[in-house]
């Protein structure tokens, strides 16, 4: 029984660990102390998505390497964390965190069994049908806000908020705990989407997007998720990761203009983008 308990925890770790990519309970754990800094609300909903994504695994039979390594459970996770952040955390938001967590869950094993890269679109669709019904048919209002004031707009602080708004955290200091969190298991990731971070930022600025919506990291924190799923030894990484930059912040500066909110979208879609261009590169090259 205690191996088990272990087993699932270390499971619910690594899912949230797994938001950047991290297969690391010791990353999720670092993760999951930066939520909780920010809004103890998220920080529940982080763990109560992890576990219905977990039980949804188990209950559906899974496959269990799939299920310990944290592929079921990190789109859910985001879910949680999503909805408490843009919404009240009222009784209807909980009952949509465990129906919106599970049902990510399910379409992430339906993409993995076809073999489709998609990264974070369960997270994405589940989170855009929850802000439609709740801004439009089931009317709920927004938490109180509780964002630190943005004094500091030096680069070290953008590239902090930057990682930090990958998982809806707009505090400094959440955001070094998510660098640390990564660069304890990867740190050439970790070193990549810092520099991506202060890219990102300046990229923002030739298009005239507000300084403190630059600052605060909202163009930052899809090139983040780039530079760490491209990052590697090489220069042709390097390549990689400096394309997917530019296209997911074009994305995002895009999407921002449209009104539309664009979540995780623009790392997904540039992210796909850049792995039609390595396949088109012959194999000894990519």
């Amino acid at each position: 029984m205690k191996s088990k308990i272990s087993l699932y925890s270390k499971t619910i770790l690594t899912s949230i660990g797994q938001i950047m990519l991290q297969e690391n309970p010791w990353t999720g754990l670092l993760f999951l102390a930066g939520i909780f800094y920010g809004s103890v609300a998220m920080g529940i909903a982080a763990i109560l998505s992890a576990v219905t994504a977990l039980i949804t695994a188990l209950l559906l039979k899974f496959d269990k390497n799939e299920t310990e390594q944290g592929l079921y459970g990190f789109s859910a996770a985001l879910v949680g964390v999503a909805l408490t952040f843009f919404f009240k955390p009222e009784p209807v938001i909980w009952i949509a965190i465990i129906a919106g967590s599970s049902l990510a869950a399910i379409l992430q094993h339906i993409f993995i069994k076809r073999k489709i890269p998609v990264f974070t679109l369960p997270f994405i669709i589940i989170t855009w049908i929850g802000l439609y019904i709740f801004h439009n048919v089931f009317i709920i209002g927004g938490p109180a806000s509780g964002s630190e004031l943005l004094n500091d707009q030096n680069e070290l602080a953008t590239v902090a908020h930057g990682f930090g708004e990958v998982i809806f955290q707009g505090s400094i200091l959440a955001g070094v705990i998510f660098i640390l969190a990564v660069f304890i298991n990867n740190p050439v990731a970790a070193l990549y989407a810092i520099a991506s971070g202060v890219l990102s930022a300046y990229i923002s600025l030739q298009f005239s997007e507000p300084q403190t919506d630059i600052h605060m990291g909202l163009f930052s924190f899809n090139a983040v998720l780039c530079a760490i799923t491209f990052s590697g030894t090489r220069v042709r990484d390097g390549i990689y990761v400096l394309f997917s930059i530019l296209v997911s912040t074009l994305f995002d500066i895009y999407m921002v203009k449209m009104g539309w909110p664009p979540l995780t979208f623009p790392f997904v879609a540039s992210s796909w983008i850049t792995l039609l261009l390595k396949k088109s590169v012959p194999a000894k090259y990519r």
